[in-house]
């Protein structure tokens, strides 16, 4: 991390990530797709998810979350910034001439060989499925589904930590806390996301979360009654009633979860105190 000398209110508390090991530029431009501002709009122009817009362009790197190379060597060239996620990029050129991007984990560095395939050895990088990792290893970039592609456990920093095997499901303890079933064919890769220092980052200034497209918001008790249930009354008040959402859903302890199809997956809930 690098702090900055407070010449400015902004800079006393500004703290950036360091960019000393990563590549310049913007990488390959086959893996870079185009990214159009969603503005937290859906397709018919209304607002679904408040509080979003603006922001700074940006352009979608295409990563390998499905390794699909199995039994193909690879080696890393170098590593990358991404725009749309806290972790940083590996690049990796295999030996059939092809290139791909995947998340970068602790311990991986450049010019070291990347395997994925159930052959694969047991090392920060390397993607194989749940049957062939040893139980108690740390991983990341899990899938939910076999052949999916990863959806658990992407985010800096992150790991996950496989408890044990029984039939056909292995038993996953996700950051939460959460303790998960899923099938051993799913893949998973070794060892844990990078860019560990991301969580103690400090923007410093508004002006820089509204260059990562988050807009202001607004208390409840400062609206109106007809813009918010904590709205209205004389002078400052606390809302006259338990906390609850613009539409009324109560906010503390209301359970929201409703997936009944993946219940009979999950073994312990996440735990208490952890978002």
């Amino acid at each position: 991390m690098k702090t900055f000398r407070p010449t400015t209110p902004g800079q006393r508390n500004k703290t950036v990530e360091s960019f000393d090991n990563l590549e310049k530029g913007q990488g390959p431009k086959a893996l870079l797709a185009p990214l159009n501002k969603k503005a937290g709009r859906n397709n018919t122009g209304n607002i679904t998810v408040r509080h979003k817009g603006g922001g700074h362009k940006r352009r979608y790197r295409i990563v390998e979350f499905k390794r699909s190379h199995v039994g193909v060597s690879a080696n890393v060239v170098g590593f990358y910034y991404d725009p749309n996620r806290s972790a940083r990029l590996a690049l990796l050129n295999y030996a059939n001439g092809d290139k791909s991007y995947i998340l970068a984990p602790v311990g991986l560095k450049k010019g070291d060989p990347v395997e994925c395939g159930p052959q694969a050895d047991i090392k920060p990088g390397n993607a194989l499925p749940l049957q062939s990792i040893p139980v108690g290893s740390t991983i990341h970039n899990i899938e939910l589904n076999p052949g999916s592609g990863a959806q658990l456990v992407r985010t800096a920093g992150a790991s996950a930590m496989l408890l044990g095997k029984e039939g056909k499901d292995a038993q996953i303890r996700l950051p939460s806390g959460e303790v998960r079933r899923i099938s051993q064919q799913c893949y998973a890769t070794l060892g844990q996301v990078g860019n560990v220092e991301h969580e103690g980052r400090q923007l410093g200034k508004a002006g820089r979360r509204r260059w990562l497209g988050v807009r202001p918001a607004n208390r409840g008790t400062t609206m109106n009654p007809v813009d918010h249930p904590h709205g209205g009354g004389e002078g400052r008040t606390a809302g006259g009633r338990h906390p609850v959402t613009p539409w009324g859903k109560p906010t503390r302890g209301f359970k929201t979860r409703n997936n009944k199809r993946t219940d009979g997956r999950i073994i312990r809930r996440r735990s208490k105190g952890k978002k």
